[in-house]
Formats: C-alpha cells, structure tokens, sequence
C-alpha cells in the first residue's frame, strides 16, 4: 500500500530558536508561520480533504492505509512547544489533525510541550506519538539494548501521560535500520515513521514502516502539494535522499557547512 506522509518540525514567528532544538542543523527544517501556511494552502489546493491519522488503520486490524488516491498523512517530529502554540490551530482551521512525535526527556524544558499541552492535544483529536526519549543523534547506532531502553521508556512515559496505548512512533534525525524497527514492535509499536521519501510501506515483525517526504526551510511554497501531486517530484526527494546517504558519510563535518551553503543558494533562487 502507498502514502504520501509529509515530515515537518517546527514553525516560528521571528526566530527559529523560539521552539524545538536550538542549533544551525535544527534551523534547516524549522519553517516561517508564513511558509508553513503557504504549504498547507497547497495541500488544500491539492484537494487534501482529511489528513489520515495512522491510527485509522492500527485500531482497524488493518495496518494498510485505505484504497484510491495516494492519501496524505501529516506529521511533526520533536515536540516542540509551536506544534501546540501554532501548527495544531493551522491544521484544525482546515479539518485536519496532525501526528504529533514526542521527545519525553525534554517534555516541560525550555522550547518543548508541556505535559498538559499534549494531553489537550490528544483530547483534539491530534496523534501523539514517541520519537524516543533522549532523540540520540544517530539512532541506528545505537545497541539493541539502547533502542530497547529508548523506544520503551518514552512510550511508557507518553502512555502515563495520556492514559491509553501509545503504538505510533517516528525515527529520530532519520537514523533508521531494520533493527529499529524490530525493537520498537517488541517494545509495542505498531507503526513506525522514517524519514526516507517513499510512499511504500512495509512490516518488519508486526511494525508498520512508513518513509516520509520533509518539509524544509528553502523548498518552494508548494513543495508539499508536488510531494502529493507529483510522482518527479517523489522521486527527485528519493534520489536526493539516497546520495545524501553516499556522500554524508564521505564529507564528515564538512557535510553540514555544504548543506548550508546549498540550503542559502536555493532559498535566494526560490525567492528571486
């Protein structure tokens, strides 16, 4: 089965810094309220009527996305504190709900959601989901017994939040592997997101891996209606995605002062 999910972080009013994560790497997926509703226009345009929430198909039995058109899911990573100041209100105007991924060791600091944030979000009808506790900064490194400890302790910190299962998570800084994968369905997940743009899914044990299509500062307004659209557009995000996991490892520390170059040029020529 194909979905077309899309991958954002965070929204801001006058500085990235306001929500999430505060670096230069962070910055590079954080969009203006601006962009952000100029990409939700295109997904209207694109005839988007109800965002698919994963939870449709988990409490089904059924962990397929339905049939027809490619549908389009929306989710943010992080848990920064805009999702709930902004992002949520943005999605609801247009009938939408939006899943919403949790770091649960930073819930309540400085940037992030509060515990009481998240609980009215869900009780709006939002997904809230686990993007592990300590967002490591290169997830698939890490030992079995490391995911292990990571995909639990999260989800049984958002499951004595909410006071229900929590089955849905998201891979943090797109560090995915099989086994990821295969811990997080011991651990209880049942459907996993990445962030490797394609609209297949597939199963690993009984987890439901999802890829997704980001969303990032400098793409044009209508980048997330192409994603939707627009097969070229997939597979431009595709073949982008694949030579970046060539060449990143190549660069090293370099890697990050390019992409910021490459991120600058872009954003002048999409606004030229």
């Amino acid at each position: 089965m194909r979905v077309v999910s899309l991958l954002f972080h965070d929204v801001y009013a006058a500085d990235p810094g306001e929500s999430g994560f505060r670096s230069q790497a962070a910055d590079r997926y954080k969009l203006s309220i601006p962009d952000f509703e100029a990409q939700l226009d295109g997904l209207a345009d694109a005839g988007v009527g109800t965002a698919l929430l994963a939870s449709a198909f988990v409490a089904s039995g059924d962990r397929r996305p339905p049939a027809g058109r490619l549908p389009a899911l929306i989710t943010f990573d992080d848990g920064g504190e805009s999702y709930y100041a902004t992002a949520a209100d943005r999605l609801e105007a247009l009938g939408w709900r939006g899943h919403c991924f949790v770091t649960t060791d930073l819930v309540g600091q400085r940037g992030f959601m509060t515990a009481a944030q998240i609980r009215e979000l869900d009780a709006r009808g939002h997904l809230i989901g686990t993007h592990s506790a300590s967002h490591p900064s290169r997830f698939s490194a890490l030992t079995v017994a490391e995911m292990r400890r990571e995909w639990s302790q999260s989800r049984q910190a958002l499951e004595d939040l909410l006071g229900r299962a929590v089955t849905v998570g998201s891979v943090p800084g797109g560090y995915f592997s099989a086994a990821a994968a295969r811990v997080a369905a011991e651990a209880g997940l049942r459907v996993l997101f990445t962030s490797e743009p394609t609209t297949g899914t597939s199963s690993i044990g009984d987890c439901t891996v999802i890829g997704r299509f980001t969303i990032r500062r400098g793409h044009a307004p209508d980048q997330a209606q192409r994603f939707v659209l627009t097969p070229s557009a997939r597979c431009a995000a595709w073949t982008g995605w694949n030579a970046k996991a060539i060449v990143k490892p190549l660069l090293g520390p370099s890697y990050a002062r390019i992409a910021d170059w490459l991120l600058a040029a872009k954003t002048s020529s999409n606004h030229g």
